[in-house]
């Protein structure tokens, strides 16, 4: 089962190749990491706000998404507002926690740049068929079979993984043994899941084996896969994006590249 749905296929963006696509989150996100700033991060993340209804993707689908991505920038945030490099007035110190001006440049520009590389990947990827995009590997980027086959076989097993998580918090749940201690409950049932992940990949890989995915020879694809102008197109606003961040962030002086600091 697809990981998109039938309405973000549809849309502009999940009409678009996905190897396009693919390039098009490598090029607007490898110059963020090349300077922790606030000012590029801000306008790169701007505008991947403002293209978004073109993923057509739901409020909910995409809180879902994101939400682990938001959460682990607000910890790096905090995290770096503590104990970040100090500079310009302090407003607070304490042992080791030193919060000033430096700090809380820093912790913006972390947590903006967290965003602005995570959100244009994931929404991309989320109008993306996992199968659509193994095609555009193996025809387009002319990556090994046995790579791609095997990739495609384990994103096709994510859906899965939450399917076996879900059951087994019913399960859990039913026996009542669920009800008390969060965190023993959590790494309890996570390793559970880690050891049917573990099963199901080794019969997954034997099966795989037995079927003849390995044999040396030149495979063949059932489906094409082609870019168009549509294509073209996406990778230039990708390209776009990320050279108007930069000039804007060179332009305000606030571009600082990651080997100077």
């Amino acid at each position: 089962m697809s990981l998109a749905t039938l309405d973000e296929r549809t849309g502009v963006l999940g009409r678009r190749n996905a190897l396009a696509k693919l390039v098009a989150a490598t090029v607007v996100g490898v110059p963020l990491l090349l300077s922790i700033d606030p000012v590029s991060a801000a306008v790169a993340l701007a505008a991947v706000l403002v293209l978004l209804p073109f993923a057509r993707l739901s409020a909910r689908g995409l809180w879902l998404r994101l939400w682990p991505i938001v959460v682990s920038a607000l910890i790096a945030a905090a995290a770096t507002v503590l104990y970040g490099r100090a500079g310009g007035e302090t407003y607070l110190q304490w042992g080791l926690v030193h919060v000033s001006d430096g700090s809380l440049l820093l912790a913006a520009a972390i947590a903006l740049r967290v965003l602005a590389i995570a959100v244009p990947s994931v929404v991309l990827f989320a109008t993306t068929d996992p199968t659509d995009l193994a095609d555009a590997l193996a025809k387009l980027a002319n990556l090994p079979a046995r790579f791609v086959i095997g990739a495609l076989a384990g994103m096709r097993l994510v859906g899965l993984l939450i399917d076996d998580w879900n059951e087994l918090a019913r399960a859990r749940r039913a026996r009542g043994i669920a009800d008390n201690g969060r965190v023993r409950r959590f790494l309890g049932q996570a390793f559970a899941v880690f050891v049917l992940a573990i099963r199901r990949g080794s019969d997954l890989a034997t099966a795989m084996e037995a079927r003849g995915f390995d044999a040396p020879v030149t495979r063949t694809w059932a489906r094409t896969s082609r870019l168009t102008a549509g294509d073209a197109v996406l990778v230039l606003l990708g390209l776009a994006v990320a050279a108007v961040s930069v000039g804007i962030a060179l332009a305000t002086g606030s571009w600082r590249f990651v080997l100077t600091l």
